[in-house]
């Protein structure tokens, strides 16, 4: 048996695959990833028609999954620790498209194989052909892949029992498959997921919460409904016969009350045409007489009922006409742009509502990810009942909390985990559980399908379609939305953005408050590296402002404020060094790099402000905390700044926006006082004067860099 060999454990009762089996399942394994898809818990060894080609890979998949054992540990080149059912899948594929293009080329031995084949299968597998077969592009992460095939085979050839390479076949000259693919310089040491651009990122957020907080109450009372309705249904049977005058009752009820009799849904429809039961031309042909035996107590309407009841039922469809059955009588809400109210929904058929429903919970999954910097693992692992009772901490004032899983980089079935989160993720999570029913027993996935391409596309295409637009939602442009875009974009705008506003008007200071204290609460959970992901960005932005202004400062563009002189006389000293190393070692001196170490440490002192940059090296000189009464704390008070007066902080030419804006709004406040507002007054000339004294100051510097620039 295998499972106990890669430690895997089993539900009470089954047997799990054995080696010998082509196909082996791991349905039974206890501590699954809940994103995994069905196809992924199944190797599938079949394909490979190959017998011994067949034996050799499964020997170099129980290989990946057992690396303790007594014939692989002592390999040279094995790797050395656990590969997750996930990895194995992914190699198993790549391997069966290595051996079937290899039989392409009439190789029937493994010994066969040279380092051209190698070679060649790799810049097949990297070739993107367009629609007309022509070659578009070259894909370095496909050829990753496909040498990492080629290379895993080589490194395993001494424990394989059946066909294996030659022994003196180096695949690749010996290089890796990030190196020797190109991907490795690709990347650049950088992440290569890449952040949702704002044209993708504002509306689709606008609309994910717009469907939490305005039309979820509306979907959840009509799903409701449905189970109600269904739960009925169950409940009747199709031998009893209503009779006749139970459905003149029913129909005279319609007619009283106003209510339309019941479309019946397209598929039904074209079903019922198809077997000929109804005529295109019949008044009756979208009416669901189904519904109306169901309403007089029967599961099935009888087509030999209806000859006698076709006039009346006629008669009353001219009367009170036909409807879908949910969304009656919709409620209004307002519109996502503001342009007034309008009808939640226009009435909806039983399939038009599931729909709707699986909409709002692609929106909660979504806003999850968006907002909380989930993964795709963490966000299948959440579950009925994650939600914690929020914490007050004062008046108004809660921490919300979701418990979950760690699962990369954890032992299958992974850890605990507790995620802190913003009441609108808290949120996303109960409308999520309350899309489940009332009966959903805790425990039960939130989100099963895992949010996938396809379940984002249908969201997609439901915003930028009639009901979309009827509801005033801006369409969502094209573009790659994944938990990992989203999580990446959470970092980036934390990082470059802090204490702005997410795209979706959400405070991104909030957002980096509740990741904090998930770090603290859990130093070694999944908010930890979302944290130190963000950090890493932070220093990036840091750096990247520090060489912008070092930059300035040679082009005679110098920093204003009451830190100029500080941060002029480090530039002063850095062109000094440089200056020094150039004439000491002039063929080995990179600018650059020198620059970049020299700077860092001053680069790891700076805060961005509203309005200024803080440079905190001296907690003792930084104004907001001697104002605040906390001189020994870490970081400043970005609430409390006032620039123009601290030691520690610099205006420049980036900041004169917003002093200029400021300045125009003073003025505004003080054209609006009274005579007798006179302490108002003095108080906003003060800060106009302010305004004015830090807009002068970059103003001149910013002249002296221009006139500098010229005179060169």
């Amino acid at each position: 048996m295998l499972c106990p060999l890669f430690g895997f454990t089993l539900q009470p009762g089954a047997t799990g695959p054995f080696f010998d089996e082509d196909r082996w399942p791991f349905d039974a394994v206890i501590g699954l990833p809940a994103y995994l898809r069905p196809n992924q818990r199944l190797l599938d060894f079949t394909p490979i028609a190959n017998m011994e080609w067949r034996l050799t890979a499964k020997e170099y998949i129980t290989a990946l999954m057992a690396p303790r054992h007594a014939a692989v540990r002592d390999l040279a080149h094995a790797e050395r620790t656990v590969q997750t059912l996930t990895t194995c899948h992914g190699k198993l594929s790549e391997l069966i498209r290595w051996f079937k293009w290899l039989t392409e080329q009439g190789i029937t031995d493994l010994e066969q194989v040279t380092g051209y084949h190698c070679t060649a299968y790799v810049d097949f597998r990297g070739e993107r052909l367009d629609d007309d077969g022509e070659v578009v592009a070259d894909s370095a992460s496909t050829r990753a892949i496909a040498m990492g095939a080629v290379i895993g085979l080589a490194q395993y050839r001494e424990l394989f029992s059946g066909q294996r390479f030659r022994d003196d076949l180096r695949p690749f000259d010996g290089a890796s498959a990030g190196g020797g693919s190109g991907r490795t310089a690709e990347l650049g040491g950088a992440n290569k997921v890449q952040p949702l651009a704002s044209e993708v990122q504002q509306p689709l957020l606008a609309a994910v919460l717009y469907m939490i907080q305005t039309m979820a109450p509306h979907i959840l009372r009509e799903a409701e409904l449905k189970r109600q309705r269904q739960a009925v249904d169950r409940s009747l049977t199709a031998t009893r016969h209503p009779g006749h005058s139970a459905f003149l009752r029913n129909l005279a009820r319609h007619v009283e009350s106003g209510e339309p009799l019941e479309l019946m849904d397209p598929f039904a429809e074209r079903s019922t045409r198809a077997r000929g039961l109804r005529e295109e031309d019949d008044p009756l042909a979208d009416v669901s007489l189904s519904a109306l035996a169901r309403e007089c107590g029967t599961r099935q309407f009888r087509g030999g009922w209806l000859p006698a009841l076709r006039p009346d039922l006629e008669r009353t469809l001219a009367l009170v006409g036909a409807c879908a059955p949910y969304g009656r009588r919709p409620a209004e809400v307002e519109r996502a742009d503001g342009q007034g109210q309008v009808a939640w929904t226009e009435p909806l058929l039983a399939t038009e509502l599931k729909f709707l429903a699986g909409y709002l919970s692609t929106a909660c999954g979504l806003a999850v990810a968006a907002l909380a910097g989930m993964r795709h693992c963490e966000l299948g692992e959440l579950v009925v009942g994650c939600r914690q009772p929020p914490q007050e901490l004062g008046p108004g004032l809660f921490r919300y909390r979701l418990t979950g899983k760690l699962i990369k980089g954890q032992p299958l079935g992974g850890i605990r985990d507790e995620w802190v989160v913003t009441r609108e993720v808290y949120e996303a999570i109960e409308v999520a559980e309350q899309l489940l029913g009332p009966n959903a027993t805790p425990g039960t996935p939130l989100f099963h399908p895992v949010f996938c391409d396809t379940t984002y596309q249908n969201f997609r295409a439901w915003v930028n379609g009639p009901a979309g637009t009827r509801l005033g939602l801006a369409p969502i442009p094209k573009g790659a939305v994944t938990p990992r875009a989203l999580r990446r974009t959470l970092a980036v705008e934390i990082a470059y953005r802090p204490g702005g506003l997410l795209a979706a008007k959400l405070q991104l200071k909030h957002l980096s408050v509740v990741t904090t204290e998930g770090y603290a609460a859990r130093p070694g959970g999944a908010q930890a590296k979302l944290l130190a992901e963000i950090n890493e960005l932070e220093e990036a932005r840091n750096i990247g402002i520090l060489i912008d202004v070092y930059r300035d400062y040679q082009r005679g563009i110098m920093p204003s404020g009451p830190g100029a002189r500080d941060l002029i006389s480090l530039f002063t000293s850095v062109d000094g060094r440089l200056h020094e190393l150039s004439e000491n070692a002039p063929q080995i001196v990179n600018n650059d790099l020198e620059v970049v170490a020299m700077l860092s440490t001053r680069a790891r002192t700076l805060h961005l402000g509203t309005a200024n940059y803080c440079w905190f090296i001296d907690p003792a000189k930084a104004l907001c905390l001697r104002l605040a009464g906390t001189p020994d704390a870490d970081r400043p008070l970005a609430g409390m700044c006032d620039s123009a007066r601290c030691p520690q902080a610099t205006h420049h030419p980036c900041h004169r926006p917003v002093w200029d804006e400021s300045r125009q709004t003073t003025k505004v406040f003080i054209g609006s006082l009274g005579r007798r507002q006179k302490t108002e007054r003095a108080r906003l000339e003060v800060s106009l004067a302010r305004a004015e004294r830090v807009l002068a100051e970059i103003d001149q510097t910013a002249a002296a860099g221009v006139a500098r620039k010229d005179e060169i």
